[in-house]
């Protein structure tokens, strides 16, 4: 596909939303034509299972959790990423994919790898990213973050420390094509500098 499609990943606090809307502003103000997607997310029947998946009323299990996820990101790249690539959009920005797959069901809920990676390859079609910007944050300062901002957690939020000290450890170990970690303690505009920095290297951009 002609287009490029960027990742930013990470635990929650991290700042994934804000560098998203930083690095489109960027890349928009760069004569770039972007789109920017968050997960789950992004078509109705997307957005319908993000609802469902972080209802802090709800209680579902960790596969039927995962099916929630898989069911939108197969949406969302089926109607709109895919799509986009191919046709009229040079760049595709995602807050999320599946990387966190990796982190929330795999390392903190401990469904089999093989199982999860299967499923994923389904759901996607084989697509893959081709640059990761993994934010690095202690769970603890993430967590803060989000209290100092008066922000109500979601069900995926209201999970234990283990649990968040699991996900964090899986996006700190992640390694492989086009993955880039960043100081998440960062301040954001040093963030959206050093996340800015690599684009460009990926991209060729003097």
């Amino acid at each position: 596909m002609p287009g490029l499609f960027i990742v930013v990943e990470g635990p929650e606090g991290a700042g994934k939303t804000t560098l998203v809307k930083r690095l489109t502003r960027r890349l928009q103000q760069a004569g770039y034509q972007v789109l920017e997607v968050r997960e789950p997310g992004g078509t109705d029947g997307a957005e319908a299972a993000r609802a469902l998946v972080l209802d802090p009323e709800r209680h579902w299990s960790p596969v039927a959790e995962l099916f929630l996820i898989l069911a939108a990101r197969a949406e969302l790249v089926t109607r709109v990423i895919e799509p986009r690539l191919r046709e009229d959009y040079w760049v595709v920005i995602s807050d999320r994919f599946d990387l966190s797959t990796e982190a929330y069901q795999i390392a903190g809920r401990g469904l089999p790898r093989d199982g999860v990676f299967a499923a994923n390859q389904l759901a996607t079609g084989g697509l893959r990213p081709d640059l990761t910007l993994v934010l690095d944050i202690p769970p603890q300062v993430g967590r803060r973050r989000q209290a100092a901002q008066g922000k109500a957690p979601d069900r995926m939020e209201r999970e234990d420390e283990e649990l968040h000290e699991r996900v964090a450890q899986a996006f700190r170990d992640a390694v492989g094509p086009g993955v880039v970690h960043l100081d998440a303690q960062r301040t954001p505009e040093e963030l959206e500098g050093v996340a800015w920095d690599a684009i460009r290297a990926r991209i060729g951009t003097p």
